[in-house]
């Protein structure tokens, strides 16, 4: 996984690691850290051709198998994106406070986000709308991109 040495370097050892196989293509998965024991729930952004920014999906399924966006009241402390693309890597590191402000997990009040895009410093030439989620997103980016692994 592209995600681990990265996620290891940031939060050192894990307690558990649970694997999310519905979203095995962004190595979805969640962990406890071990001093601490937070939660955090990550993902591996995806980077496309024909947008700026990482894909990133955030779905699990319901009772019914249904796809959905993941609940805020059973959500891990932090949600973690991780970017690994050549030479520049990263990761947002986002409160459940933050991910619940910019609705991207659902609660009584809000569907949520089945996915949507991240934007590092190095992405330009961003629409308005991008510009404005770049704004918000780069006060939790944590840059790697000079780090050796």
């Amino acid at each position: 996984m592209q995600s681990m040495d990265i996620l290891r370097r940031e939060f050192g050892h894990f307690e558990r690691c649970d694997y999310e196989k519905q979203n095995k293509e962004y190595e979805g998965a969640v962990f406890t850290l071990s001093e601490s024991k937070i939660r955090i729930r990550s993902r591996l952004g995806k980077k496309t051709l024909k947008k700026p920014g990482y894909f990133v999906a955030f779905w699990e399924k319901d009772e019914t198998q249904k796809n959905r966006p993941f609940q805020a009241i059973n959500s891990p402390e932090k949600l973690v994106i991780v970017l690994c693309d050549s030479n520049k890597r990263g990761m947002f590191i986002i409160p459940i406070e933050v991910a619940i402000e910019k609705q991207i997990l659902s609660t009584k009040d809000q569907v949520g986000k089945m996915a949507m895009r991240f934007y590092p410093p190095w992405c330009s030439g961003l629409n308005r709308t991008a510009l404005a989620t770049q704004k918000w997103q780069l006060n939790y980016f944590k840059d790697y991109s000079d780090t050796d692994f």
